[in-house]
């Protein structure tokens, strides 16, 4: 039985990913690192892993596989999921494949180059989260559920 795997810290779909597993009655696991609500729905299982850098995205690797959907933001765990079989989105639709993973793994390192090389550079955080971007995201979603569902 698929599963569907939610990278909960700072994920702005959360609800969203909810409404949309439970009327496909998949299993849904929001794995944080504390500070989240649990939900009452029997088919979501909130996860709590100790504190310490990526222990979150080590707990969704190991798990995820084929036919299962991670939700998330972080590239390096879109890398290993990919690997694993599942299929991966972003928060606003975007969906990481073995196509461009490569490309975003190595823009990410870019970037990160860049604001260290730099130490004036204050960041600005990236755009902001829209009603459009929520919208691709529970279109997409529902795609890849009905295709893991099969």
């Amino acid at each position: 039985m698929s599963a569907l795997y939610i990278d909960a810290d700072a994920c702005p779909v959360k609800a969203e990913a909810e409404r949309v597993a439970t009327r496909h009655r998949m299993r849904m696991f929001v794995v944080s690192n504390g500070g989240l609500r649990p939900s009452q729905n029997p088919l979501v299982e909130t996860v709590i892993v100790s504190e310490g850098p990526d222990v979150a995205d080590m707990w969704i690797a190991e798990r995820c596989g084929p036919g299962d959907v991670v939700v998330t933001g972080d590239i390096p765990l879109a890398s290993k999921c990919i690997a694993a079989g599942a299929a991966v989105l972003r928060h606003n639709g975007e969906r990481f494949t073995e196509a461009n993973i490569g490309q975003q793994l190595a823009m990410r390192d870019l970037m990160a180059d860049l604001r260290a090389a730099n130490p004036l550079n204050q960041g600005g955080g990236g755009k902001g989260f829209t009603k459009a971007d929520r919208s691709r995201f529970l279109n997409a979603l529902e795609r890849e559920i009905r295709q893991a569902k099969g």
